[in-house]
């Protein structure tokens, strides 16, 4: 698996969140950020059918493919990395995904606590 330089909620070397889908602001495989990434898509969330309908209901649209952008589509069970707003969002809502806290982006804790995170840490396998 390749590392990265950006640091996971635990101060250790981000690992992936996925590459089928292709996920991440900059479209590598990671929920590393920087500057450009308005939306900090720095929280690794495993996909959840009630997550997709709650956050196409609240403007963006996660499940339709976009082609012309890259963007197959998500389903139940996808790797995603999500702006930290929008899963304090869904948090609060009672909706929040699972979280890959190894490939959850140390900037996420600047909007979600570590706790609250590791209360939806995913765990393979369940």
């Amino acid at each position: 698996m390749k590392m990265y330089d950006d640091k996971n909620v635990f101060g250790e070397a981000l690992i992936p969140c996925s590459t089928s889908p292709m996920t991440g602001f900059f479209r590598d495989g990671c929920c590393n950020t920087g500057s450009d990434d308005a939306g900090r898509h720095t929280v690794c969330a495993v996909m959840t059918a009630e997550f997709l309908e709650f956050s196409r209901n609240h403007g963006n649209d996660l499940s339709t493919p976009v082609p012309e952008y890259r963007f197959p589509g998500l389903k139940p069970g996808d790797s995603w990395c999500l702006c930290a707003l929008r899963w304090k969002e869904a948090l609060e809502a009672g909706c929040a995904p699972e979280v890959v806290l190894e490939a959850t982006h140390e900037k996420t804790l600047d909007y979600v606590s570590l706790d609250e995170l590791v209360k939806y840490a995913w765990i393979e396998q369940r």
